[in-house]
């Protein structure tokens, strides 16, 4: 347990820092703090769920439709939302217990589990390995991953972009250590990548494609044939437990909510563009890019991710091996 405290410790404060943590944790409550991982409905039959979300993805999309409200207040509950800047910072919150529901792409959830959070996994979307590249400056010498060797490679540590980097050197015989990782969120990898300060980034929708189009980056590689790129729909174990009525009310909302953005495409980047600070060219191809649905999580789901674990094991990059059969959800 102490070498778990050490790396969440560590990876905390590589990944958000201090004060973006508790600013993220207070934006996400209401009322007293409930203990980390207990789930903060305010009752047994109803209360408040804190949804997590980031920029772009099914559960973005869900609050930028509207309507869960609705749903959930048929039920006794309400929806209050906090925007995270990526993944590990989400899940973080949910470790002490800020956020309730909230989605990720793969790697998050490794790292999460590895840290002690009591996370369980609820659904995902098909795979999307398209959503996902690594970009280089478009006047780089760098015309493959092979030639990432030596490389300032820009990426926010424990993301899912972490695995098609390790995916990507692996196929191109790179050793993983003789690339030099810097750990950056998107906004500040961005500004990296575009002053010349890193080689490479490695980042994913819809930062991809904004970035790509603003700056006419090329594609060195996305993650067709290396990785599935999930997006995942997670909880605290004991929110999922206690309030299993309202996690099935958020999934199907949720459904919906990619049936409508699939059919209209335009309309849901409209929508978004605004909250999101993104043109809606940008988001129309990010859009492009991704599968919808919302789907259950089967045996091969949890296989993949044991593929996921392991992989980050072997590198040293977790300090345990996992089971992630641990984290499976089973309904009441």
């Amino acid at each position: 347990m102490k070498m778990r405290e050490r790396f969440w410790s560590k990876a905390a404060g590589l990944l958000l820092g201090g004060a973006l943590l508790l600013a993220a944790a207070a934006c996400g409550s209401s009322g007293n703090e409930p203990e980390a991982g207990s789930g903060s409905a305010s009752t047994q039959n109803g209360g408040v769920i804190h949804i997590g979300y980031q920029k772009y993805g099914s559960v973005n999309l869900l609050k930028g439709k509207g309507g869960l409200d609705e749903k959930l207040a048929e039920i006794g509950y309400k929806a209050e939302w906090t925007l995270f800047p990526g993944g590990p910072q989400l899940l973080e919150a949910m470790n002490v217990g800020s956020v309730d529901i909230g989605h990720t792409g793969e790697a998050p959830p490794i790292f999460a589990q590895a840290a002690g959070t009591p996370l369980v996994y609820l659904a995902r979307s098909p795979a999307s390995p398209k959503a996902e590249a690594i970009l280089v400056p478009e006047n780089s010498a760098i015309q493959s991953v092979a030639d990432l060797k030596g490389k300032k490679v820009a990426l926010n540590k424990g993301s899912n972009v972490h695995y098609l980097l390790v995916k990507a050197l692996e196929q191109a015989g790179v050793p993983y250590g003789d690339i030099e990782t810097v750990f950056l969120p998107p906004a500040d990898a961005r500004a990296a990548f575009e002053s010349g300060s890193v080689d490479a980034w490695v980042i994913w929708e819809p930062f991809y494609s904004a970035a790509q189009l603003a700056t006419k980056a090329r594609v060195l590689a996305d993650g067709e044939g290396l990785v599935q790129n999930y997006e995942f729909v997670l909880s605290s174990r004991s929110f999922a437990d206690r309030h299993a009525e309202a996690v099935e009310v958020v999934l199907d909302a949720l459904k919906e909510a990619d049936v409508w953005a699939e059919e209209d495409p335009k309309r849901a980047a409209e929508l978004l563009s605004p909250e999101l600070g993104i043109d809606v060219p940008a988001l129309e191809q990010a859009m492009g890019h991704r599968a919808f649905g919302i789907e259950e999580i089967d045996d091969d789901t949890l296989a993949q991710q044991q593929r996921v674990a392991d992989a980050f094991h072997e590198l040293k990059l977790i300090p345990e091996k996992l089971d992630v059969k641990e984290a499976a959800w089973k309904k009441p």
